[in-house]
């Protein structure tokens, strides 16, 4: 079976690799691509892997979702001049804060009226869907279509908040835990003290520390080319452990490293370098995906309804995030055509597969909140990726439209 997958992520990730430009134009993500052969490759269809649905395999998937996550958010971090972050902290706080909020809550109250679930449970998946995907969102914000036809801010506002929201939604799982029970407030607060503070102290000591090291190695001339490329992925992984073993925030660890190590290292310069950071992230994300595919739940879908999965499905993509921003159109200082844009790419995958593999491995699983979860990713995955290519020309559109009237 693993050479089965070893194959077939190989190959997929070669014909991404070869035609990485025309899948940027047409309504076909490379997540999207993965999924779909994760699901011809699973037990419903050819039976070519055998491999434990979500409900039964969650802690691996919870680990290949972690190790991901740290490599995205790293790249996050990474892909911007430092001055230009600092010049988005204003609107990214709104973002953090009150609309991450405000999907969380939305979601909870859209999943207990559709699946009629207490609110405890409603909590839970609320918060575990609330984060945007920095996976998903990166083929929204980078790429030529991209970079030519998106405002640069609001490129920048949707990768930041992508990268910074999935750490910082953890005190929101946390609570929801103790609304549902197992935790108690108390316990859910000095939790989420614990992990959050202890993300940003570790995350600021070793980016800081590890942006000089690279300044005086190169300075030296003793480190050489190919750990050079290479560094900020050693620098998120050596994080990410430090994080697990002193029970810290990993996913924000990482991401408050990359920014710290952005702030004092010399990244600026090698933006070549940050293209194949890109690129490998967006290539790491391929195995997920197959995975995914292939341990979708369909008997735990098949008790949601059909019909209530469908209006979960469309309640969440549609009243979760696109409300929000239009409602913070003024705090954030944004044209309709970018509170309409932000308020629609705003996926839900990895961080979401994360936090509900979390909440299965703490707090016991429930095969409902594992089932509609992820039914909620699989329908973003594949929404999110076919409307990317045309959602991208109409705000080109919409752009060029607007520029005329004002000339006129």
């Amino acid at each position: 079976m693993l050479n089965v997958l070893l194959t077939v992520v190989g190959a997929l990730g070669l014909v991404v690799a070869a035609l990485s430009g025309p899948l940027r134009r047409v309504p076909l993500s490379a997540p999207l691509l993965a999924l779909l052969t994760g699901m011809v490759l699973g037990p419903e269809v050819l039976g070519a892997v055998d491999l434990p649905t979500v409900v039964e395999g969650h802690k691996e998937l919870h680990e290949v979702s972690r190790l991901l996550l740290a490599v995205s958010v790293m790249s996050v971090a990474l892909r911007y001049p430092f001055r230009e972050v600092r010049a988005r902290a204003r609107p990214l706080l709104v973002l953090l804060i009150v609309a991450m909020a405000g999907m969380a809550l939305l979601t909870t109250v859209v999943s207990a009226a559709v699946l009629g679930l207490g609110l405890g449970t409603a909590a839970l998946l609320g918060a575990a869907l609330c984060p945007t995907d920095p996976v998903l969102a990166s083929s929204v914000v980078t790429g030529e279509p991209a970079e030519k036809g998106i405002a640069a801010r609001t490129r920048q506002l949707l990768s930041l908040e992508s990268g910074a929201n999935d750490g910082l939604a953890l005190p929101l799982v946390l609570a929801a835990a103790a609304i549902a029970g197992p935790l108690t407030g108390t316990r859910a607060l000095t939790e989420s003290l614990w992990q959050v503070l202890g993300a940003l102290v570790l995350g600021v000591a070793a980016g800081w520390l590890g942006g000089k090291v690279l300044r005086v190695a190169e300075r030296s001339g003793s480190i050489s080319s190919g750990p050079l490329l290479v560094y900020t992925l050693l620098l998120a992984l050596f994080v990410l452990g430090a994080s697990g073993l002193l029970r810290f925030d990993g996913v924000l660890a990482v991401f408050i490293s990359g920014l710290t190590f952005n702030a004092v290292s010399s990244v600026d310069e090698r933006a070549s370098e940050n293209k194949i950071d890109e690129a490998v992230n967006r290539f790491l994300v391929l195995p997920l995906f197959v995975l995914l595919g292939a341990m979708i739940p369909w008997r735990e879908w098949g008790e949601l309804g059909w019909w209530r999965g469908i209006l979960l499905v469309l309640g969440v993509l549609l009243v979760r995030r696109l409300p929000v921003l239009i409602a913070l159109k003024g705090p954030l200082s944004l044209s309709w055509r970018d509170a309409v844009f932000l308020g629609w790419f705003g996926p839900i995958g990895v961080s979401a597969l994360f936090y509900l593999t979390m909440e299965a491995h703490r707090l016991g699983v429930d095969p409902g909140v594992l089932a509609a979860g992820t039914l909620v990713i699989v329908a973003s995955t594949a929404v999110h990726g076919v409307t990317t290519a045309p959602g991208l020309v109409l705000y080109r559109r919409a752009a060029t439209a607007g520029t005329e009237g004002t000339v006129k």
